[in-house]
């Protein structure tokens, strides 16, 4: 009788709470979709739990849960140099979404250490890890850095960062040489004073031969230099590496940028890597598609995410409420990968035009950190981290 006391006593004391906090969810954003999930995968809030919804960047929780199940938190992407009879240097990319003017710092004093300083009498640029008919969904051909296309071989996110005055460009970046191709993209294309353009679309070369200049670039600036032409081809199937370089961030440090940067082009190369280490390369939706299929139904999700590409940009990416909050359950272990609020709730945004999304990990006083997600028609960004406050209090 006593237990059953108890049991009585909790639920009066807890349902109203439960209740209470519906009702400000109901009267804050009546049409959008919440739901919370309790330690045990229980329904704490559940409004219009039934509709699907665009998931905008919070895609990018689902990426970087299939990149730690398949590639792992240590893994470290790799861009591999070759060196023929002449010392003609040929570079074959690997993917690498951080090859940012920081990492080829590094990179080049590395390669002559191996190669010596003399002279290369030409510079060979292999792209080929990515077929070049490779296009994303939702990325438009735009100036856009968020549109910036997906390549095996590209720097600092293939775009180019710099500052317009008249008919001078100049970088905008202290770590970053100016090269002349960045020169003529940014006078094309660039607006006027400073700015960030991704590399030219119709031309996927533009961003590999982009790549080639700031590579020969720190190559100089590390005592080398490049005197023949830069092209771009295949390294000759007979070569060995003489050098391969290793991404000097892991893939968890990676993931900790894209979830707090939301940057679609890392995004997406993380989403290609995934199908092409299980499956092979040269990278293609379809693999990764596959992978996430078979990893998803292997943790009881067969149904509830319709994944197009892995950064979110893509309108027809369509989630349930009930198959990412799942997803989340499973990547609780890497939540601290995300931000956090300052009640220590831990959360990933979404944002395109009339959807604004927020999920994660809601820190809650009576269960901890649970899953939580939230979509809202229209222009209502505000509102979702009013309702994540509303779930903090409550809860």
């Amino acid at each position: 009788m006593r237990l059953l006391a108890l049991i009585l006593a909790l639920f009066l004391l807890c349902g109203p709470a439960l209740a209470g906090v519906e009702d400000k969810v109901a009267a804050a954003a009546p049409s959008g979709v919440v739901l919370v999930l309790d330690e045990k995968g229980k329904e704490l809030v559940a409004q219009n739990a039934g509709r699907s919804f665009v998931p905008a960047s919070v895609a990018k929780l689902v990426t970087a849960w299939l990149a730690m199940e398949v590639l792992g938190g240590d893994y470290r992407f790799k861009t591999s140099f070759y060196l023929d009879r002449n010392r003609v240097l040929y570079v074959r990319g690997g993917g690498d979404p951080f090859l940012v003017s920081e990492e080829l710092a590094l990179l080049a004093p590395e390669l002559l250490a191996v190669t010596g300083k003399a002279p290369f009498v030409g510079l060979v640029l292999d792209a080929s890890y990515y077929p070049a008919s490779l296009r994303i969904p939702g990325i438009e051909d735009t100036g856009e850095a968020y549109d910036a296309l997906n390549a095996a071989l590209a720097v600092n996110f293939n775009t180019i960062h710099a500052v317009r005055k008249g008919n001078t460009v100049n970088s905008a970046e202290e770590q970053t040489p100016i090269t002349p191709l960045a020169v003529s993209q940014f006078r094309a294309r660039g607006p006027k004073g400073r700015g960030r353009i991704s590399l030219a679309q119709e031309d996927p070369s533009v961003g590999v031969r982009y790549a080639g200049e700031l590579l020969a670039a720190f190559i100089e600036r590390a005592g080398g230099s490049v005197e023949g032409d830069t092209s771009t081809g295949s390294v000759p199937a007979d070569l060995q590496p003489v050098h391969v370089h290793e991404q000097s961030r892991p893939l968890s440090e990676i993931l900790t940028q894209l979830l707090l940067g939301s940057n679609n082009y890392i995004a997406n190369q993380i989403f290609l890597e995934i199908g092409a280490h299980r499956l092979g390369g040269p990278v293609s939706l379809e693999k990764s598609q596959q992978i996430a299929r078979e990893i998803l139904a292997a943790h009881g999700i067969t149904e509830g995410i319709e994944l197009k590409e892995g950064s979110g940009i893509s309108p027809d990416n369509r989630f349930s409420p009930q198959s990412l909050a799942r997803v989340l359950q499973q990547f609780a272990p890497h939540a601290d990968l995300l931000p956090k609020t300052r009640a220590g709730s831990r959360y990933k945004t979404g944002t395109i035009p009339g959807v604004k999304t927020l999920a994660g990990y809601v820190n809650t006083s009576k269960h901890g950190l649970v899953p939580f997600v939230i979509s809202l028609p229209g222009n209502t960004g505000k509102t979702r981290f009013r309702l994540l406050r509303t779930l903090e209090l409550g809860l």
